[in-house]
């Protein structure tokens, strides 16, 4: 039996947004929006993924032409955008916020084919008859390199990911473990002056939307609690000895990564989905809610 294929393309605009809805006054627009509020449009080099499935057809190896999404994704998402004002160019968005996650429930209905039916408009894509359907799965568009947001089709879940960076010193060393033992486990690693690294972190928060102000979580309160809890707590600190929660612990990314969940959850203003900890470009480690 065949097994469905996941595709994921790539494409990127430009465009300018402001947080100002034009049929609020000023006060208004300040208390839904906070720091964020201007009349004033600014920009962002936005990245949108689109992430479709579907069966393999024998014929050509393939579960979509590449070149068809392409023409989709252009026609209709970036000649929408490319070089637009969101709030003045896209009738939408005339009474919503141009939020990241307004954002991400446009593009999926303007990719959907049938309003919610998570399925694109075959005849867009494919030449090959009514019975050959690619799914649209998920969405991620990211605003910037330190934001971005995720949509899964299916159950409409989406999170909001924020990303951080601290630089931190440890050394992998088991107490219950002799010098020669920890020297054969940990390696170099094991070194008994440490090592450094630069921690990049992402905090990932899921819930829905506040319908006023397009928003899953206030930023600036996630920020507050991150840098509180974590990355300044952590931040040129050497783990095994500045650290309380480490002592008497071998701090491997995998125990670092889940002690800084054990402290974000809970503590949030948001619902708390998953934390990925990069320890260098090649070393990932996640932990998640589900």
């Amino acid at each position: 039996m065949a097994r469905p294929i996941r595709m994921t393309r790539r494409v990127g605009f430009s465009s300018g947004h402001r947080y100002w809805i034009s049929t609020l006054n000023t006060e208004e627009n300040r208390e839904l929006f906070g720091q964020w509020a201007s009349p004033f449009n600014h920009g962002h080099n936005y990245v949108l993924e689109v992430t479709v499935e579907g069966e393999v057809d024998p014929s050509d190896g393939m579960i979509v032409n590449i070149k068809r999404v392409d023409d989709v994704l252009k026609a209709r998402i970036v000649s929408q955008f490319d070089q637009r004002s969101i709030n003045d160019e896209i009738p939408w968005f005339h009474s919503r916020s141009a939020s990241l996650e307004n954002l991400m429930r446009y593009i999926r209905d303007a990719l959907l084919s049938g309003g919610k039916d998570p399925v694109f408009e075959v005849s867009r894509f494919i030449g090959r008859g009514a019975d050959a359907t690619v799914r649209l799965v998920g969405l991620r568009l990211e605003e910037t390199p330190l934001l971005y947001g995720e949509l899964e089709i299916e159950g409409e879940r989406m999170t909001l990911t924020r990303v951080y960076e601290f630089a931190a010193a440890h050394r992998l060393h088991s107490p219950t473990l002799s010098s020669d033992e920890n020297t054969a486990l940990f390696g170099k690693c094991s070194n008994a002056a440490g090592h450094g690294h630069n921690y990049v972190l992402e905090v990932t928060v899921e819930g829905k939307p506040d319908e006023r102000t397009g928003m899953l979580v206030d930023i600036v309160a996630l920020d507050r609690t991150v840098e509180d809890l974590v990355v300044d707590r952590y931040d040129h600190k050497n783990l095994n000895e500045d650290i309380p929660e480490f002592k008497e612990r071998v701090t491997t990314s995998e125990v670092v990564a889940q002690t800084i969940f054990d402290r974000l959850k809970g503590n949030l203003p948001a619902e708390l989905a998953r934390v990925r900890l990069f320890e260098t470009a090649r070393n990932v480690f996640e932990v998640s809610a589900r």
